[in-house]
């Protein structure tokens, strides 16, 4: 069992900038890959951002290229969202997931889901 809680999510203005954590907690296991996905009210859930193991690779949406940037840090079990030059259409419910390995963008290949945190951009 794995639980993933995602946080700092809010309410911002359009440019404004908010980091996203997701602490993992539980019977954790390696090697993994972590993921963000985000969905907006009537729309399917899309990639945003994943990370390998090592850290070292790094996949992200067009949408966010340039803006976001994902990062973890193995000491405090936390994967991260940086996310700067928001826009409206940012929009959405933020969810952290965790894949068995493989730094994929499809939601099939992850096994364990956050809740989701709240995020809403303003004009």
């Amino acid at each position: 069992q794995v639980q993933l809680v995602e946080s700092g999510g809010g309410l911002v203005q359009a440019g404004g900038s908010l980091r996203l954590s997701c602490a993992a907690s539980g019977r954790t296991f390696s090697p993994n890959a972590m993921g963000w996905f985000r969905q907006a009210p009537g729309k399917e859930r899309d990639f945003v951002a994943a990370i390998n193991w090592s850290g070292g690779t790094a996949y992200y949406a067009d949408s966010v290229k340039g803006r976001f940037t994902i990062s973890r840090d193995h000491a405090k079990n936390t994967v991260y969202l940086q996310m700067n030059s928001l826009k409206p259409e940012d929009t959405a419910v933020y969810y952290c997931a965790r894949s068995e390995g493989y730094t994929s963008r499809r939601p099939g290949e992850y096994d364990y889901w956050g809740q989701g945190t709240q995020v809403t951009v303003s004009s």
